[in-house]
């Protein structure tokens, strides 16, 4: 075998990303040179690691015929090169089976107003989810490289950032696996080449239109004409700075936000990680550095009342020993949720996709909804059944001891009927889903970082 899967298998290995024997890996492919290879890799490892393997496409509808082709060439590929193997042992293994997605990101993105690079990630990694419950899978392997990993680092540079923006993508995050961040591009080339596997080209690639692709067309030839090896040694820093930050991020860790005197005696790394947290819990979507600087100047001021304000209305104050945030207590604009589909509120994503289990938390609800979905502020005379029994909503926030300032912006799931469920309260008992087909909608602060950031 070629080497490319060795590492890959090595680096599943190092980081924990092989599943227990029988389970099952999605494996994500768009058709291009590395997810075809991060697939052929996979189905050749799947003996000797015994693990099961199925596959996933999702044509973003951006390219018109060209997605349509790129689609037909994972299907053709799958069926040609991922057949029934026939082992030595006389184990037979089945083919590897494909699931295929289709959205329309143009259409998404204009009645989010996000993005289209964004919507497209939201849609295709819901997809992705979906794909994996019914694949029966507890692991999403993406092919992300070595250079990819090196020009994520670039574009945080470029625009700014810290430790966690230095430590590039991560090798696993939750149910998603990055096998192949160990390994370069040219390899990808040279594995393609040796096992004569074909592949697409996005269009998309070639133009300079985009930050990532400006980088990898001028700055990262550049580097590698002083350094062949600059996307291993950026990946490999990006590894020992996130060791770094996960130590730093444990260290800044707490229940309720330290006193003023207290947060003095702290080293810069964690306090600024501290009244980092402290911001974000509090309405602040994505603190920037400027806005630490001022919450440290809160905790340094001789002004035993000082206060500044943040983006998003989030006013900080100092008052005396102590700091307090006031998060605005305005509403937000109502908005309409689609399955599947995301719609995002007061600094929350919600998610809407089909349900794979009946589970139910304080972040997630599986209904039966009916007609269409809202998600809007509380209203009065708002009511859910919990397992308590009936109570208003604005008899649940005081019970709860959420401030009055933030009770409006807690966003509320409604359909044609009345209220499917709250966030961070739960689903409306008398609208739980007790059968399959459901929908799953699930509530997700939203951070600031992308999936290829984490």
């Amino acid at each position: 075998m070629s080497k490319p899967v060795v590492d890959a298998a090595a680096w599943m290995e190092r980081f924990g990303m092989l599943p227990p024997p029988g389970e099952t890996i999605l494996c994500a492919v768009s058709g291009g040179a590395d997810s075809v290879c991060l697939l052929h890799a996979l189905y050749h490892l799947r003996p000797s690691l015994n693990f099961s393997l199925s596959a996933a496409h999702y044509d973003h509808g951006l390219r018109g015929e060209d997605s349509t082709q790129d689609a037909g060439f994972v299907e053709q590929f799958v069926s040609l090169c991922c057949g029934e193997q026939r082992l030595p042992d006389g184990r037979v293994l089945p083919p590897v089976k494909l699931y295929q997605g289709k959205g329309d990101v143009g259409k998404e993105a204009a009645r989010t107003g996000a993005g289209i690079e964004e919507t497209a990630r939201i849609l295709r990694y819901a997809f992705l989810r979906r794909a994996a419950q019914q694949a029966g899978a507890n692991l999403i392997a993406t092919a992300h490289t070595a250079d990819d990993n090196a020009e994520t680092i670039l574009m945080h540079l470029v625009r700014g950032t810290g430790l966690k923006g230095l430590g590039g993508i991560a090798p696993q995050r939750g149910k998603l696996i990055r096998p192949m961040l160990g390994i370069t591009r040219r390899e990808v080339e040279d594995f393609l080449a040796e096992w004569h596997l074909p592949h697409v080209e996005d269009s998309t690639n070639e133009t300079d239109a985009f930050l990532r692709n400006r980088l990898r067309h001028h700055v990262m030839p550049l580097l590698a004409a002083e350094n062949p090896r600059i996307a291993e040694n950026l990946s490999q820093m990006a590894l020992r700075l996130r060791e770094d930050e996960a130590c730093l991020s444990q260290l800044s860790r707490y229940e309720t936000l330290p006193e003023v005197e207290t947060l003095r005696t702290l080293s810069s790394a964690v306090r600024s990680r501290m009244l980092e947290r402290f911001l974000k819990e509090n309405g602040v979507r994505e603190p920037e550095d400027v806005h630490i600087a001022q919450a440290e100047a809160l905790v340094f001021s001789e002004s035993p009342s000082a206060s500044a304000a943040f983006p998003g209305g989030v006013t900080l104050s100092r008052q005396y020993g102590h700091l307090t945030a006031n998060p605005t207590g305005e509403a937000f604009t109502p908005v309409t949720l689609t399955c599947p589909g995301s719609a995002e509120a007061a600094g929350i994503r919600i998610t809407c996709e089909p349900a794979g289990e009946l589970a139910q938390s304080e972040n997630l609800l599986t209904v039966c909804p009916s007609g269409k979905i809202s998600i809007r502020p509380r209203q009065t005379g708002d009511k859910i059944r919990l397992s308590g029994g009936s109570k208003s909503l604005k008899k649940l926030f005081i019970d709860r001891k959420i401030p009055a300032a933030v009770r409006e912006r807690i966003p509320v799931v409604c359909d044609e009927t009345g209220i499917l469920g709250v966030y961070s309260i739960g689903v409306n008992l008398d609208r739980a889903a007790q059968i399959l087909p459901a929908v799953t909608i699930r509530f997700e602060r939203i951070q600031g970082e992308t999936e290829n950031a984490q």
